[in-house]
């Protein structure tokens, strides 16, 4: 990572959980109302077995990125969701045994920096699975070019969640990710 004063490490999102949202709401363009309906979906996730985050603080203990994520459950909405469209790729089995990015945000101000990649890497770096999946928007992005750039590939593309304007991309990788840039 470029910035060294930028420091990763495990997150209480829970107790942080307002300062994690007002960035996806910069990095994610969302407003309050859908600030308040993640807010609760945040808190529940993380009550999940095995759910775990990891923040990207300034020395003076700014949060300036999150990424959290747990052991994948096909009984969870997601999964519900994306398992028809994997299905017709013929990758459903990704649902087993995969560790789930549920989100991953940094703020406008410190992307590009490698804060996303130490995120993504260091979370899935404590994962049991040997692979990892997660949901973007399908459009070409920084984001994407990282995840791919870490192995992740397209599973699935085109998916549509019920409240989601823009269809997403699933895309997965092994574990672990490549280290460096």
């Amino acid at each position: 990572m470029d910035d060294a004063e930028i420091v990763i490490g495990p997150v209480d999102l829970a107790a942080r959980v307002d300062e994690a949202l007002a960035v996806q709401a910069v990095a994610f363009g969302l407003d309050a109302e859908e600030v308040a309906v993640r807010r609760h979906i945040v808190l529940r996730h993380l009550l999940s077995p095995g759910a775990r985050a990891y923040g990207a603080t300034t020395p003076g203990g700014r949060l300036v990125g999150f990424v959290y994520g747990m052991p994948n459950d096909r009984g969870h909405w997601w999964s519900t969701v994306v398992e028809t469209y994997l299905r017709a790729t013929g990758t459903a089995d990704w649902l087993d045994d995969s560790f789930t990015i549920t989100e991953l945000h940094v703020h406008p101000d410190f992307q590009g920096r490698g804060v996303g990649r130490t995120l993504l890497t260091t979370i899935t770096d404590t994962a049991d699975e040997p692979r990892s999946i997660l949901s973007a928007i399908d459009t070409e992005s920084p984001a994407r070019r990282l995840y791919r750039s870490l192995g992740y590939r397209d599973l699935a593309r085109r998916v549509h969640f019920p409240s989601a304007p823009r269809p997403y991309a699933v895309m997965g990788a092994p574990l672990p990710l490549p280290r460096g840039n």
